[in-house]
């Protein structure tokens, strides 16, 4: 199966972007633009779990 980096909604990639390096300043790991190879798993998942953990708090936000 072939990878598609083509985001849907082109400018969506910039905002993703953002969100991902604000994320990982919240949890302490120095992102840089372009190739993070050198994160480790745990640097990774902490992004990820920050970014998700913040999603579900916008989202409980609009519930109310």
């Amino acid at each position: 199966m072939a990878k598609n980096n083509n985001a849907a909604v082109p400018s969506a990639r910039e905002a993703l972007n953002k969100f991902k390096m604000e994320a990982a300043s919240e949890v302490g790991v120095n992102l840089k633009q372009g190739y993070n190879g050198d994160l480790t798993a745990r640097q990774a998942g902490s992004i990820g779990g920050q970014m998700v953990k913040k999603m579900i708090e916008k989202y409980e936000e609009s519930m109310k």
